[in-house]
């Protein structure tokens, strides 16, 4: 197999999307289903490489994890046998760092590499081991063998305060709470959906978490059972990728089931750039092709802002809108890998160094007075690109240019696709069932 997409673009697309579950929900929660007493089972888990990478890792630290139909699964952490996490495998997710908290329940002290994932930018991963000494553990790295190693000899403790909100610090800072001795206070948390899927999923299993805005309390307990399985939140990242597909290729794409709420404001940047949005029924929206598109002005930010997972989608759509758009990137420092790839097909997009009075303030990320960053970027409107030979660089970017791909007549190739296949589960198959020319090969 070469890992590539060959597709004949230029076509409209149509139809309707079933989305999966969430791949930011599902990796955290099947890990959070080994703070378990007994069997979990989890509805609505997309099967996508990163969760199979997931399971398989599961089964090497001696738990029992796997598929028992097309989208439920079924964890048993009861036979954990190790404190060690692979490094061939814990390296290639970010979410294997949240093995930490059974680990540390269950062994008092656990070893686990630095996490992998897409390379677009520094993980703020002194976030998670601050937190963790925060509540009374003991971290120390080695440089030389790329592991961290941390224990807990007690239960979790105290309070911690996040210098700058992180969406993956604070699921496992609620995760290391939950069995901790007394109240724990998580201030200045991240605010995303998933973050409350898993407050949910913990909750219906005894545990006590409640959140009030950006605090997040954990009153520790002694045990967590599930009752009933529990279904995932559906993924609006896939949703945000096709309706960008819809939208792009003066086509008419409905994608559910999800809240529409989760979308506010992706919703309102379609419809400032002229692109249409229904909402059918509680659960579905419409996203469909009025007429030519206007440029845009964006800024990433957490949640509830534009998430900086669907940035890169919305660069494509604004090569195709009239005048000039500009994004400016503030949570990631290096998510604008793609934009040499867009620029094989005829995109005219430059970066533009935007004066930011407060840097460290601005952005989310741990920024270096004595960096040079390139954060913001002008994308030219409307444009005609042509078909070419792209390479994937993060799973974000993979749907881009497939996304350019199918946009433009004639063939394109696409390599590297493995990568975005990490977070979409079906891609081809769904993209054929629009009315979309793909291959796998």
């Amino acid at each position: 197999m070469e890992d590539a997409y060959i597709i004949q673009g230029g076509k409209p697309l149509k139809g309707s999307v079933k989305l999966s579950g969430a791949k930011n929900a599902s990796l955290k929660m099947v890990i959070a289903a080994l703070l378990f007493d007994g069997k979990v089972t989890l509805n609505n888990v997309p099967r996508i490489r990163d969760l199979d990478e997931l399971l398989h890792l599961f089964t090497e630290l001696g738990a029992t994890a796997e598929f028992v139909d097309t989208n439920t699964v079924i964890i048993d952490g009861a036979g954990l046998k190790t404190n060690t996490v692979d490094l061939l495998h814990g390296s290639k997710i970010r979410s294997t760092f949240l093995l930490f908290a059974p680990l540390l329940r269950k062994f008092k002290e656990a070893h686990i590499p630095n996490p992998g994932g897409c390379r677009i930018g520094a993980r703020p991963i002194d976030r998670i081991m601050n937190g963790l000494k925060e509540l009374g553990g003991i971290v120390e790295y080695d440089h030389a063998t790329g592991y961290y190693h941390a224990k807990l000899d007690g239960k979790a403790h105290g309070s911690y305060t996040f210098e700058k909100p992180s969406h993956t610090g604070t699921e496992f800072m609620i995760m290391l709470s939950v069995f901790a001795e007394g109240t724990v206070h998580i201030h200045n948390a991240a605010l995303e959906p998933e973050i409350d899927d898993l407050i949910s999923f913990l909750n219906e299993g005894g545990a006590l978490i409640c959140r009030e805005g950006s605090s997040i309390i954990v009153t520790g307990v002694s045990f967590l059972t599930q009752k009933k399985p529990y279904t995932i939140v559906s993924d609006r990242n896939e949703a945000v990728t096709f309706a960008v597909l819809g939208l792009i290729t003066k086509g008419d794409i409905t994608v559910g089931p999800i809240d529409p709420k989760l979308l506010e404001v992706f919703i309102s940047k379609v419809r400032e750039c002229g692109g249409g949005v229904d909402f059918v029924g509680t659960d579905k929206i419409r996203f469909h092709y009025k007429g030519l598109f206007i440029a845009t002005k964006i800024e990433t930010e957490p949640h509830p802002g534009f998430m900086t997972d669907w940035q890169q989608n919305w660069v494509v759509l604004m090569t195709q809108a009239q005048g000039v758009s500009t994004l400016h990137e503030r949570v990631f420092e290096n998510r604008f890998a793609f934009v040499s790839e867009l620029q094989k097909l005829g995109a005219q997009i430059e970066f533009d160094m935007a004066t930011v009075k407060n840097p460290k303030q601005y952005y989310h990320f741990a920024h270096n007075p004595e960096k040079e960053y390139k954060q913001a970027i002008k994308i030219y409107g409307p444009q005609q690109l042509h078909s070419g030979v792209l390479t994937v660089t993060d799973l974000r970017a993979g749907a881009t240019l497939a996304i350019a791909a199918l946009l433009v007549p004639g063939e394109s190739i696409v390599n590297g696709v493995s990568i975005l296949e990490r977070g979409y589960e079906r891609f081809v198959e769904k993209v054929t069932q629009l009315g979309g020319d793909i291959k796998r090969i």
